[in-house]
């Protein structure tokens, strides 16, 4: 007789197979893609970004056909007509890969460190992207500021992680107030967003798992003549409270843990 431990090995053999197939034609894409990117630096901004967005449209083809990762968006009719600023829940890469493709055209905020990655990153470097030095504390803050207004103005959407990296799923990290002052003084609507992507794409982890993932977008917040800390507060409340409400069985472990 199998025993649950080798029914549960077996389980993995097929999201094992098809995570490493999904790699490695990622890689085949990301080559091309990445000296693509390189000979598209004399296009316009908007020119290169729908360009080089091809990777991610590409990938997310792979992602439903190899991976069998689907999702469903509730609250599409809250995006507003204009520019604002994404303040999302951050549990794995596919938001990262998904996002440029369900939104507007839009401007990461990310850790500049990604421009040294090969290939990967230089794409990422020939688009209209805000590389901030994490260390440098205040300084990063008023580049996210200054760069993202400039963003905005041009006709970009801003798209921050709150809470600066992947949260394992039932995770939480102090919310950072970069999106929130942003948004305050360019007089920009934040669009909360709530997801569970890390239960099919777990962070740092090589197996991805079939099934539909969930993303939630909540009313736009306005900004205009309030402060970036009560914005903030007023995010990070909807967030989280949507996380509870939405997916409950990402918080029972960790509340039987604390009961015992």
């Amino acid at each position: 007789m199998k025993s649950a431990a080798d029914g549960s090995a077996l389980s993995l053999i097929g999201p094992l197979l098809r995570s490493a197939l999904f790699l490695l034609l990622q890689l085949l894409v990301t080559v091309p893609y990445a000296l693509l990117a390189v000979l598209s630096f004399p296009l316009p901004a908007q020119r290169r970004y729908h360009l080089i967005m091809g990777w991610c449209r590409v990938n997310v083809r792979m992602i439903q056909r190899i991976l069998g990762i689907r999702w469903r968006i509730e609250g599409w009719e809250n995006l507003p007509q204009g520019p604002a600023v994404v303040l999302s829940k951050h549990q794995s890469a596919l938001e990262t890969i998904l996002f440029p493709v369900l939104f507007p055209p839009q401007s990461f905020v990310l850790k500049r460190e990604l421009y040294w990655l090969p290939f990967f990153g230089w794409g990422l470097a020939m688009l209209p992207m805000i590389a901030i030095d994490r260390s440098r504390g205040a300084d990063a803050m008023t580049q996210v500021k200054l760069e993202g207004a400039r963003r905005l103005s041009e006709g970009w959407w801003v798209s921050v992680y709150p809470e600066g990296t992947r949260m394992p799923v039932g995770g939480r990290r102090r919310y950072k107030l970069g999106g929130a002052t942003l948004a305050a003084y360019a007089g920009a609507p934040i669009v909360p967003v709530a997801l569970n992507t890390g239960e099919l794409w777990p962070r740092r982890a090589f197996i991805k798992y079939p099934g539909e993932a969930l993303i939630i977008v909540g009313p736009a917040i306005e900004t205009a003549g309030r402060s970036p800390e009560v914005v903030n507060a007023e995010v990070e409340a909807w967030i989280e409270t949507t996380m509870h409400t939405r997916f409950p069985h990402h918080y029972m472990r960790k509340q039987q843990t604390v009961s015992i």
